[in-house]
């Protein structure tokens, strides 16, 4: 099993590959175009801001090689808001897998959204095997609505998309990789598909 982690100017990447290594799986940390297409699956995961890792990505042109990807991607927190049309984070034109804007919450609250909190409506088989209210743990201050694509929703300030699908596209606004059980359990049902 061949798993490529897109490398790009995001944080959080050596987390992932560390997660994955405790399931038993060597990932490959890359931006080549070449590695990630022949890959068995693809993870895009990060940490970071949208319009200057947007920049690099077509800079590198790995922003028209994601959404073209045929095997199972994982886009994780940044990941998933940059496989969206449009992020209000430095009014960014994204990747546009998902027919759906990413809004800043409104300063009603603490902002980030940061540390742990329950999904519910779980649905797919990403999600397969968790319980009702999981835990699993979050730092955003941007987030998508919930829509036909979520299959995981959180509640934070309002209602929003914890994780979306979109037939081989996979994604979560939280993070697997720092989620403890509920998270491996996750990465092991991505490595499954």
């Amino acid at each position: 099993m061949k798993i490529a982690i897109i490398k790009y100017n995001a944080g959080n990447i050596q987390s992932v590959a560390f997660a994955l290594e405790r399931l038993g799986i060597k990932p490959v940390i890359t931006d080549n175009r070449e590695i990630i297409q022949k890959a068995d699956k693809v993870i895009f995961p990060g940490v970071g801001e949208a319009s200057s890792t947007m920049d690099y990505l077509r800079q590198t042109k790995l922003n028209t090689l994601i959404p073209n990807l045929k095997q199972p991607v994982l886009g994780i927190c940044l990941g998933m808001q940059l496989m969206c049309n449009y992020s209000m984070e430095g009014n960014t034109r994204c990747l546009g897998i998902f027919d759906e804007k990413v809004e800043k919450f409104p300063p009603k609250n603490k902002v980030p959204h940061m540390g742990w909190n329950t999904i519910n409506n779980l649905k797919g088989p990403l999600l397969k095997d968790l319980p009702k209210n999981s835990y699993v743990y979050f730092v955003h201050s941007y987030y998508v609505n919930t829509s036909l694509y979520s299959i995981a929703e959180c509640n934070y300030i309002q209602p929003f998309s914890a994780a979306l699908q979109k037939n081989n596209f996979f994604a979560t606004q939280f993070h697997p990789e720092r989620s403890g059980k509920t998270g491996e359990i996750i990465l092991k049902n991505f490595i499954t598909l």
